[in-house]
């Protein structure tokens, strides 16, 4: 009797409330969206990106509403220091710097981010192919690679610009030469590590081809790093235009550039020194902005610092 009413006892059903204990309680969530939640806890990232977007607010609107232009010159008020009618001053030919920095921000942020963009086309499809087919193919295309990364960049940065002129598409140009090399290798790095994947081979089982493989599987796969590289693309190419306008082989006045206006600035450094700290902070702000993104992104993005 005994073992029968153990028998019974042990082959019981459960209450509803036994039921319910073994029911996951965790909200269902992605890749994406856990990404995001982790990106949201990080004050840095969020701050980062609040700038980001104020900045590009005002930088496309800014000029538009703005009472002045950014190659208006007025004699009567030039070198004026920070005032309500000229927030951050006149330059030596009475233009608005306030303004002309806004205007310099669109082509700062146009630069920085069509030429992550563009470098993120080149690098990805050149990192996959490379590390996808591997062999003599990858061989060679890394080959490459290292020979374009043994380049003095600044002198052929000079020398294209010296044949096709100091406008933004020549810079633009610059930029694309090389500085897809570190997205191509990480980019690379991640196939290889991914080709060999179970759902890579059940893929080629059912006759998927290459292509299919590499842009529907891998590449995808691959994004968050990506993404994260990409990112400090960005502040990289706006220091590099204003590094050049600086030098004066890059955007060239009247047109307003923040390395245009920082090296107008050079001579009333010591006597109206405003007119060179407000574009030196546009640009740092910008780049430490961009940085604290991208930090964050690292963070949220990157599997082995998921804890």
């Amino acid at each position: 009797m005994n073992q029968d009413n153990y028998t019974l006892e042990m082959f019981k059903s459960l209450s509803e409330d036994e039921k319910s204990g073994e029911d996951i309680v965790r909200e269902s969530t992605s890749y994406w969206k856990d990404a995001w939640k982790k990106f949201k806890k990080d004050p840095l990232a969020l701050i980062g990106l609040v700038i980001i977007a104020v900045l590009i607010v005002f930088a496309i609107f800014g000029p538009m509403i703005s009472p002045y232009t950014y190659d208006k010159q007025d004699y009567s008020v030039k070198n004026q220091w920070p005032s309500s009618e000229h927030w951050f001053g006149t330059d030596k030919m009475g233009r608005d710097i306030f303004t002309r920095i806004l205007y310099g921000a669109r082509i700062s942020l146009l630069i920085g981010i069509a030429s992550a963009v563009i470098n993120l086309i080149i690098g990805v499809i050149y990192g996959g192919i490379a590390g996808y087919a591997g062999g003599k193919i990858d061989m060679v295309m890394m080959r490459i690679v290292d020979l374009l990364i043994g380049l003095p960049q600044l002198l052929y940065i000079i020398l294209l610009m010296t044949f096709l002129g100091n406008n933004i598409g020549s810079i633009l140009l610059a930029l694309c030469i090389t500085y897809w090399i570190g997205t191509a290798r990480l980019v690379r790095s991640q196939v290889l590590s991914l080709k060999h994947s179970d759902y890579v081979l059940a893929a080629k089982t059912m006759g998927a081809s290459d292509a299919f493989i590499l842009f529907r599987h891998l590449i995808p796969n691959s994004m968050g790093m990506i993404i994260m590289t990409v990112t400090f693309l960005v502040p990289q190419a706006i220091f590099a235009e204003a590094f050049l306008s600086f030098l004066g082989i890059g955007i060239q006045i009247p047109v307003a550039s923040w390395g245009t206006l920082a090296n107008d600035a050079i001579p009333t450094l010591f006597t109206r020194p405003y007119q060179m700290i407000f574009p030196a902070l546009s640009i740092s702000i910008t780049i430490l902005a961009f940085n604290f993104i991208g930090d964050g992104l690292r963070d949220a993005l990157d599997p082995r610092l998921r804890g």
